[in-house]
């Protein structure tokens, strides 16, 4: 990985190998019109829109499309080795790339072996390697049984430490007790790491086996409190230690002013929240439909009114896809026994701006959930944004396209995902990857032509 760097102005007799010109191009928090010009596969310079260059490809972006820097999600589940047939590299990075998105950071877990030792670190990266469409790192996981010694996994290049403060459903990877989650925090510290924490707490869960069908049963096993008593408990460890640390996927709005006040205090925390608890709300899921169950749940519409305010205010730091698939089979009808995960890796960004659309938001009030948010929280300086020394990743993205999302049609290995259905606005019609496009589209099919990837480490 290497950071933004100074780089010489560009000399307009010298050929480039790229130049890309947008009327609308994301470049600084705003849209503007640009020249972007990349040679070997970083960009050089931004240029006015019509500087005359010397380029061997000189892409004109049409003028109802943006161009933006590719997206960065920070929270995926690939599930390979161990569990492929829920998901892979192949796959999930092909529905990245169709998704605008250039990198994704890995979860330690689905996986068998879970990433939580060097060792298995390496068996992850022997499954990806050569076969991932966009960049992939990853993340280790703090369990009970490595305490003491995530230096080496530190070491080895992931960019921090996922735990969960309850069960997380997969039985090779145990949550952290109270006195446990207070100690990886203190480790984090001393490493100058990043813990980032699945917050719920157990004795605010309510047990259960078969549910039935009807969603309101399933939201009242997860209630607030179980987030916000976890998320206090982060709070005051890294308020203690001086480490920073990481709220996923926060689905309770009734966090925010806590989280809000650590921030004010200096506490190192930041928070992410996800598509499907923006885009959706309780009262609109169906008996049934599995498809929407994840932990912790989707909340009602005045919760979600809520966390919009929060992304909007800058609480929220980012927007991630939290994607979490798995085979149709364990997908049941019934609330208490189906897997609880939501696939959306190549379809949250349009689900975010759907939604953002509807609410009279303009694009770029989203754009740095998706951009330079989640390449902060994986300290990527030279991700996220069109600027020199950035890695030439871009996404053309026509934001007025409008078309119905249809589960089987996308590149998620199984046909199961709760944005199945959706009127979602917008469309990524070009992928680019170190200046080199790997989409294409074809009577407005578009595909993944190039497998040109690579394994990041933490800088």
């Amino acid at each position: 990985m290497t950071s933004l760097q100074t780089v010489a102005a560009t000399d307009h007799r010298t050929p480039v190998d790229l130049v890309f010109r947008a009327r609308r191009t994301w470049i600084d928090g705003a849209f503007r019109a640009a020249a972007v010009v990349v040679r070997e596969g970083r960009v050089v310079s931004v240029e006015p829109p019509d500087a005359v260059l010397a380029a061997r490809q000189d892409v004109t972006v049409p003028d109802r499309h943006v161009l933006l820097p590719g997206l960065v999600d920070t929270h995926v589940h690939v599930n390979e080795p161990g569990r492929t047939e829920w998901e892979g590299f192949a796959s999930a990075t092909r529905a990245a790339a169709l998704g605008g998105v250039t990198t994704i950071i890995d979860m330690p877990l689905n996986s068998i072996p879970a990433t939580v030792d060097v060792p298995a670190l390496r068996v992850k990266r022997a499954s990806a390697a050569g076969r991932v469409a966009v960049d992939v790192g990853f993340w280790g996981g703090a369990v009970p049984d490595n305490a003491g010694g995530l230096g080496e996994l530190h070491d080895a290049g992931v960019f921090g430490f996922k735990c969960f403060t309850a069960p997380s459903g997969v039985d090779e990877f145990p949550h952290l007790d109270p006195v446990a989650l207070r100690r990886a925090i203190a480790e984090v510290a001393a490493l100058d790491a990043l813990l980032i924490v699945h917050a719920e707490d157990p004795d605010h869960l309510v047990g259960h086996d078969a549910l039935g069908t009807r969603y309101r049963d399933f939201l009242d096993t997860r209630p607030a409190q179980a987030e916000r008593s976890a998320i206090a408990r982060v709070i005051e460890g890294a308020r203690e230690t001086g480490a920073r640390v990481h709220v996923l996927h926060l689905s309770d709005a009734g966090a925010l002013p806590m989280i809000r006040a650590a921030k004010a205090d200096g506490v190192h925390i930041t928070v992410e929240t996800c598509p499907h608890y923006l885009a959706f709300e309780s009262g609109a899921i169906p008996d049934g439909a599995t498809a929407y169950k994840c932990c912790p749940p989707i909340r009602d519409d005045a919760n979600r009114d809520a966390l919009w305010t929060g992304l909007l205010d800058g609480t929220i730091d980012m927007v991630v896809s939290d994607h979490s698939p798995s085979t149709a089979d364990l997908k049941v009808d019934d609330w208490g026994l189906a897997w609880g995960g939501i696939a959306g890796l190549q379809v949250g960004f349009r689900a975010l701006w759907t939604e953002a659309d509807r609410r009279g938001l303009p694009l770029d009030a989203v754009l740095p959930a998706v951009t330079t948010g989640p390449a902060a929280l994986a300290g990527f300086t030279d991700r996220g944004v069109i600027a020199p020394g950035a890695l030439a990743h871009f996404a053309v993205f026509d934001p007025d396209a409008v078309s119905t999302i249809e589960a089987g049609a996308l590149e998620h290995r199984n046909p199961v995902s709760a944005f199945d259905g959706l009127r979602a606005r917008g469309r990524i019609t070009e992928t680019w990857l170190r200046g080199r496009r790997i989409t294409s589209t074809t009577d407005g099919v578009t595909t993944v032509d190039a497998v040109a990837g690579e394994l990041v480490d933490r800088a």
